[in-house]
């Protein structure tokens, strides 16, 4: 049976794309109470059904899928600008396809503006209704208004005009940088993307018989599965450690494991993996907010994916790619490394960040067990025991030495140069990830 926290979100993502709604519309509708309705709304935007907005209001806006989540809907434009909506609010929900800056001549407009972009522009009223029958939207810096012929067509057309304090050059930045923002998150594998459905997962009943699971086991040879209820609510996993000895009459409710470590499906791989080597499970229940089963992720969905996302393009540059971009390996001794303190590895003091050294010693170290053995390693633990300021500009050597390496576990230490000096010691930990 359904929580009243589902049916809400199901009501919302049945609503009309653009359908404002509110706390206490939901609650009249549904029955519930306003703080339940509250509670569904904030879930409906952190999935991206709606989008509130000050001085607006909640709307429905149409869930971007990942491969398109680069684009922006109008009524994130205005939050991100912390723009106004002075006309066209029924558009607010539409995706633009494109920015144009409006410093040219309204002829030379034509050439870049076409539906679905956003005009960004000053006062320059002609130009306003123009981009609105052109299809595009208008958004008007330094804080100005606009003419009400253009706010009756904006209405007409369900094409926001929206206002914002800041200078078109900080506007365009602002927006350049959301979607920036947005293509590295496109680019950060999640849980949902590579685990097995529901539909293709072999589950159980805790009313089914351990004679049964191990016909089952003998056909599948998996390492675990799920153990479901009749509203496919999770309440256990079997593996064939608890079925091993048990008399072939005992119900599996008996011999399974209950409280599962679980994980949701808006986790990225990285966190899932990571809490697979640390707990020792090489099986994970995929389940949303209410216990419902999605799926289940294996040792060897997580392996695949990383070693997939390694070969992958990156379209959105983040801290650890300027720092790696920065790594080159020493020709006559590759397991070292040289790299360069540019401006973005730095501290506010222009010295070699914590941070960025962080991400040096653990890839180093990864490259260096990666010579030793085949697959991926996850630090554990680090000790930086000696440290000495690095400044802008300088070239570092780094020197990894892998003092033990058992089946399970890596220790690796490190001493780091800049002009033969020593500047850095510290050692790493590493979890082996292993089939």
């Amino acid at each position: 049976m359904s929580t009243k926290h589902e049916l809400i979100l199901r009501y919302i993502e049945g609503l009309e794309v653009g359908e404002k709604i509110s706390v206490r519309q939901v609650a009249k509708a549904l029955s519930v109470s306003e703080g339940t309705a509250y509670r569904a709304i904030k879930e409906a935007e952190n999935q991206k059904l709606v989008n509130t907005i000050e001085r607006v209001g909640t709307i429905r806006i149409e869930k971007k899928k990942k491969e398109n989540i680069e684009r922006l809907t109008f009524a994130e434009v205005v939050n991100i600008v912390d723009g106004v909506v002075l006309g066209g609010r029924d558009g607010l929900h539409k995706t633009l396809t494109k920015f144009v800056i409006g410093a040219m001549q309204i002829d030379d407009m034509k050439r870049y503006i076409d539906a679905g972009s956003l005009l960004i522009v000053g006062n320059r009223l002609r130009a306003h209704e123009f981009a609105l029958n052109a299809g595009a939207a208008v958004l008007v810096t330094g804080g100005f208004d606009v003419a009400d012929e253009a706010k009756k067509l904006a209405n007409k057309l369900n094409l926001p005009i929206i206002s914002s304090s800041y200078d078109t050059f900080t506007v365009a930045t602002m927006l350049n940088r959301a979607i920036y923002d947005q293509l590295i998150e496109k680019e950060i594998l999640l849980v949902e993307d590579i685990l097995t459905p529901l539909a293709e997962t072999i589950t159980f009943s805790p009313k089914d018989s351990v004679a049964y699971f191990n016909e089952v086991n003998r056909e599948t040879a998996h390492s675990g599965y799920p153990v479901i209820d009749r509203n496919n609510k999770l309440i256990g996993i079997v593996t064939s450690r608890d079925a091993v000895g048990k008399p072939k009459t005992d119900l599996i409710e008996k011999v399974m494991t209950q409280h599962p470590i679980t994980v949701n499906g808006k986790t990225s791989v990285a966190s899932a993996g990571h809490s697979m080597i640390w707990e020792g499970i090489d099986l994970m229940p995929v389940v949303n907010d209410s216990g419902i089963l999605d799926g289940i992720i294996s040792r060897q969905d997580v392996l695949k994916a990383f070693q997939m996302t390694q070969r992958q393009p990156q379209q959105g540059e983040k801290i650890d790619d300027i720092v790696k971009s920065q790594m080159k390996a020493v020709s006559d001794q590759p397991q070292n490394v040289e790299f360069t303190v540019v401006p973005q590895m730095t501290n506010q003091l222009g010295s070699l960040s914590y941070g960025a050294m962080t991400t040096l010693l653990t890839d180093v170290g990864n490259r260096a067990i990666k010579m030793h053995k085949r697959g991926e390693s996850v630090p554990e633990n680090m000790t930086i025991y000696f440290i000495k300021h690095v400044q802008l500009g300088s070239t570092v050597t780094v020197e990894p030495r892998i003092l033990h390496m058992s089946r399970r576990f890596v220790k690796v230490d490190f001493d780091l140069f800049s002009d033969s000096e020593l500047i850095a010691k510290a050692m790493v930990m590493y979890q082996l990830f292993e089939r």
